[in-house]
């Protein structure tokens, strides 16, 4: 593929990029985009970078904001009776859970060494990367044998202080010495296919967008339920005892992203000029080393 046609490909994901963050948009029309054999690594790439977005946004101006204000938030948050929201790993959670029922094979997964819930444990091959991200605090790219998928890991900071507090007061909790903005865990992305065309990059999108939209509307179908329920609407947490609607949450996000996720899609077309094996494409070194192990 030439470096023109790819071009054109950028620019339009990039366009689409904008459409996928409007609230509630109209089917995507029936068209197919150029084979722009985009690099796996790339797409997950793209998937962290508003992975990004959205946290930030729930931890900062969601949980942090919100308990100024008297909104709880807590890990029983599902349980009938409960009159709380997720934690921002929770919401994390939530969002694989929607992505799991979803055609796009896009998996999300929070792990650590050092976990509450030992289901989150790092061990194998997982785990020796995520030494890495220790070491080194850069993502890590790599073939998980055993499911044949291409995973890439990013590293999660503590960014509040009740991350810390949560994990060093937990009774299960392996750790209690946690302290802010201490590597915790990482998230990690999984995908079946080496390389993706434009239209299986739009596909990923519009899947994760859905999976994020879905996390924050079962939080505000919780919520209707509270004795004393905040005002839903366009006011935030900030504001006083309010929380926005669905789709407002989505529109700051999409304002937050945007530069993100249009700076990924380059960095994918930088990817995409060097004609490299899929073998050592998804990782580089990371992925050579793993084979010749």
């Amino acid at each position: 593929m030439s470096g023109k046609t790819f071009l054109v490909v950028v620019m339009s994901l990039a366009a689409l990029i904008v459409f996928l963050f409007v609230s509630a948009p109209p089917p995507l029309p029936e068209q197919t985009m150029p084979d722009a054999n985009i690099p796996v690594e790339a797409a997950l790439r793209l998937a962290e970078a508003e992975n990004d977005a959205v946290r930030g946004l729930w931890t900062g101006e969601i949980v942090g904001a919100g308990q100024e204000v008297g909104l709880s938030f807590n890990e029983d948050w599902l349980e009938a009776g409960e009159q709380a929201g997720p934690l921002p790993a929770l919401f994390l959670r939530e969002t694989a859970r929607n992505l799991e029922r979803d055609p796009v094979r896009l998996g999300l997964f929070l792990g650590s060494d050092s976990p509450i819930n030992p289901s989150n444990d790092f061990d194998g091959l997982q785990l020796e990367y995520f030494k890495r991200i220790r070491e080194t605090g850069e993502p890590q790219f790599f073939l998980m044998t055993d499911t044949d998928s291409y995973t890439a890991m990013f590293a999660d900071e503590a960014l509040v202080e009740g991350c810390v507090t949560c994990h060093n007061d937990h009774e299960d909790s392996p750790r209690n010495d946690w302290q802010l903005h201490d590597v915790m865990g990482a998230t990690t992305w999984a995908y079946p296919n080496a390389r993706l065309t434009g239209d299986e990059i739009i596909e990923l999108l519009v899947a994760l967008r859905a999976g994020f939209r879905a996390a924050y509307q079962a939080y505000l179908d919780k919520v209707i339920e509270f004795d004393n329920p905040p005002q839903i609407g366009t006011r935030w947490p900030v504001e006083g005892y309010y929380l926005p609607s669905t789709d407002v949450f989505m529109d700051k996000v999409a304002r937050r992203a945007d530069h993100a996720s249009l700076e990924a899609l380059m960095n994918a077309a930088e990817m995409s000029t060097t004609a490299m094996p899929d073998s050592v494409a998804v990782g580089g070194a990371n992925a050579a080393n793993e084979q010749d192990r």
